[in-house]
């Protein structure tokens, strides 16, 4: 959805901007080429896709500026912004390079079960296997892949663990496949959601993501745009009753006849109604197939 995030960014009206999620650099290049007067601060978790980015955006120069961290570390990025960004964009999605990364986030992996997005952060997914006990794996399985089998596949990835370690990405989708009737399964892959919740749990994806929305929103200048990419409903939720929040002001009680609060809204939703890709789009990239864009306006 690259036009879409132009178009929501405003980029025609320059200044600087902060590519949350820089991944491989292909929403800072076309905000870069959509205006010469644009900059970019790009920022990202993985040593890996930073590296590519620097080397794919260095036609650009001194227009393209690069971070290693978590987006959600704003203290830390905020201060390579020599003003107020007039745009800020986070597109919570996997890219390519991570499936291909052997670092276990495909099903077809065998050579690792990490999926850290950053792999010198906190415990690893393989780690997280190896400790966790029955109830923590339901936990996860429900909370964060709203798996309906958790129950089956906790009990299934307890006892592959007893007999060796779960140590790569194709073993435990042959495990939870396994744990998984034929005749219960849908359309999806059956170990779909269970990758989806262990990628959750070993970044911390949930974590402080409404918060770090709202930091950023306040961050931007007058008239500056906040835009999301999110692509399942736990993320897209977050971000759906945050933009609200932010746009509706006064949280008292609808029984008190005059605003106590005196919270003011900061943000004017840009779209009524998330956006979604097309299907063209969706026949060339199936992976964007999920894509929910929201987007908030600074006033």
């Amino acid at each position: 959805m690259v036009r879409e995030v132009v178009e929501s960014l405003r980029v025609e009206e320059g200044g600087w901007y902060v590519d949350c999620t820089l991944g491989l650099g292909g929403h800072s290049r076309a905000v870069l080429e959509a205006n010469p007067s644009a900059n970019v601060l790009g920022v990202d978790r993985d040593p890996q896709a930073l590296a590519l980015a620097r080397e794919a955006l260095a036609p650009f120069g001194s227009r393209m500026r690069f971070f290693h961290a978590d987006f959600k570390d704003l203290d830390a990025w905020r201060r390579e912004l020599p003003e107020a960004p007039r745009g800020v964009l986070a597109d919570l999605g996997m890219s390519g390079l991570q499936l291909r990364s052997h670092r276990g986030f495909s099903f077809q992996d065998r050579e690792a079960l990490d999926m850290r997005m950053d792999p010198s952060s906190g415990p690893s997914a393989e780690e997280f296997l190896a400790g966790a006990d029955e109830g923590e794996l339901m936990r996860v399985l429900r909370t964060y892949g709203e798996e309906p089998h958790a129950r089956r596949i906790a009990r299934a990835i307890l006892a592959a663990r007893s007999e060796a370690p779960i140590t790569d990405a194709a073993r435990l989708a042959e495990v939870v496949s396994s744990a998984v009737p034929p005749h219960l399964r849908g359309k999806i892959h059956p170990a779909t959601r269970t990758f989806q919740a262990l990628r959750i749990q070993v970044n911390r994806e949930l974590e402080g993501l409404g918060t770090t929305i709202e930091r950023c929103a306040d961050l931007l200048c007058p008239g500056g745009r906040i835009v999301i990419l999110a692509y399942h409903s736990l993320e897209d939720r977050i971000v759906k009753e945050t933009f609200r929040s932010l746009a509706k002001g006064c949280i008292c009680p609808p029984r008190l006849p005059v605003c106590a609060c005196g919270r003011k809204p900061i943000l004017k939703l840009v779209h009524r109604r998330a956006l979604r890709p097309s299907d063209a789009e969706v026949a060339r990239n199936p992976a964007s197939r999920s894509a929910r864009l929201r987007a908030g306006e600074r006033l």
